[in-house]
């Protein structure tokens, strides 16, 4: 099911030219939604409702979800389902209250010369969550959770209306934004959520300063082209995981989670990287009785059989690091022997799951960790969603007169190497008049 990459006895100057990636073009769907973003801009509330009918094929009766219609989720959810919701969110509250930790800095560089570092949290927030393929409450609690931690004072959720459930979101969605204590939710998706967010709707949902959350290739297209007049996470693009092992690792396991990532998304990416022949084998014949046994079938064998997915081959471990460095996988597992000290030499990794019992669904939902990655090869470069990303960092500038004076003449030789002189003006004006 899966197409092999070997990679044995070879030279390859760039891993990431030989390893399988999906095409995400989002230059493209930009220009798609273009039309959309401008005409929640110019129209509102109107344009949500147009492209509501378009897209979701329900026009909600209010598109902030009622109060009532919130605390009625979560009235409706099971025991066994609410325990599930609370745990998760505890576990992740816990790991971001330890995120938090960083603590503001105050530098003095002589006597009068003191320059701060100030942790100030994102004014307002607006967090996407996907209503598509599968209603992601998980996302949620992975959005609000560091979002509060960080001290963000206004937060709203926005995900799309269900035409199955009257025009509200998914009850779920609804009930972990009620259990976590977010009252503006809204029930509009799409490029056009992210839209409203960016601009504000009059009378209906006040712009944001960030947004955060996954989506589909237009969400991330709407993302990058109102980032700047709001900041945002990321581009994420579909979900990848990348397994590095070796003989010592179920090939059951092996392949349960490599179909638990295609499940996502027919374009999700599943790729083994092993040193081990037999255990490659061994997880090809697995998949198939798996793959038959799981629900959403097409879906899951669309994405293992497609480019973006395949088994590579390496001579050994070694080599197997050098390839997921270069693959820097949302998700990656290491179910190698000595699998801690594996982990530990691994430099790009969205979030990495350690040993047999460490699955990346244990991590989408109730490890304590943020599920909410960096996708494409990012981790090479970007961190997952986290407290830090819902704070700013200031630098407050405080000096004194004399403090000033013994800098003055460094800044006014400075500025006039950068051909700036009213930049070194500025400073020579506040030097004392020395009297004749």
């Amino acid at each position: 099911m899966l197409r092999t990459i070997d990679l044995r006895g070879t030279t390859v100057a760039d891993y990431r030219s030989v390893l399988p990636r999906a095409a995400f073009d989002v230059a493209a769907a930009v220009e798609q939604v273009r039309p959309i973003v401008e005409a929640v801009a110019e129209r509102g509330s109107a344009a949500l409702a147009e492209f509501s009918e378009r897209y979701d094929h329900v026009v909600p009766a209010s598109f902030r979800v009622p109060a009532e219609a919130l605390a009625a989720a979560e009235a409706g959810l099971t025991p066994g389902l609410r325990a599930a919701f609370v745990e998760a969110i505890d576990r992740r509250r816990t790991v971001a209250t330890a995120e938090a930790a960083l603590v503001p800095v105050r530098v003095e560089l002589g006597p009068g010369a003191v320059v701060e570092q100030r942790i100030v949290p994102v004014g307002r927030v607006g967090l996407y969550v996907p209503g598509g393929l599968a209603p992601l409450a998980s996302s949620v609690l992975m959005n609000v959770v560091p979002a509060q931690v960080a001290g963000v004072r206004s937060i709203a959720v926005a995900s799309p209306p269900q035409a199955a459930f009257d025009g509200l979101p998914h009850p779920n969605i609804l009930a972990v934004c009620h259990l976590l204590g977010v009252d503006e939710v809204y029930a509009v998706g799409g490029a056009q959520a992210i839209a409203m967010f960016a601009y504000g709707v009059p009378g209906l949902c006040p712009g944001v300063d960030l947004v955060t959350g996954p989506g589909n290739i237009y969400v991330v297209a709407a993302k990058r082209l109102l980032r700047g007049r709001i900041g945002i996470d990321s581009e994420a693009g579909p979900t990848e995981i990348a397994i590095l092992a070796d003989a010592t690792a179920d090939a059951r396991f092996v392949a349960a989670d490599l179909i638990s990532q295609a499940e996502h998304d027919p374009l999700a990416a599943s790729v083994l990287v092993t040193d081990s022949v037999a255990l490659a084998d061994a997880v090809q014949a697995e998949l198939a009785p798996q793959v038959a046994a799981t629900r959403h079938i097409d879906r899951v064998r669309t994405a293992l059989s497609g480019q973006q997915s395949a088994i590579v081959l390496v001579d050994d471990v070694e080599q197997g690091l050098a390839v997921v460095d270069a693959y820097a996988a949302e998700h990656l597992e290491i179910q190698t022997a000595d699998a801690a000290a594996v982990a530990d030499r691994v430099n790009n990794a969205g979030a990495i799951f350690v040993g047999s019992f460490s699955p990346v669904s244990l991590g989408d939902y109730s490890a304590g960790s943020t599920h909410v990655l960096p996708t494409a090869g990012c981790a090479c470069h970007s961190s997952g969603l986290n407290v830090h990303s819902f704070r700013k960092q200031m630098h407050v500038i405080n000096y004194s007169e004399a403090a000033l004076m013994e800098v003055a003449e460094v800044v006014e030789t400075f500025a006039a190497a950068e051909d700036l002189p009213a930049h070194g003006a500025a400073v020579t004006i506040r030097r004392p008049v020395v009297q004749s």
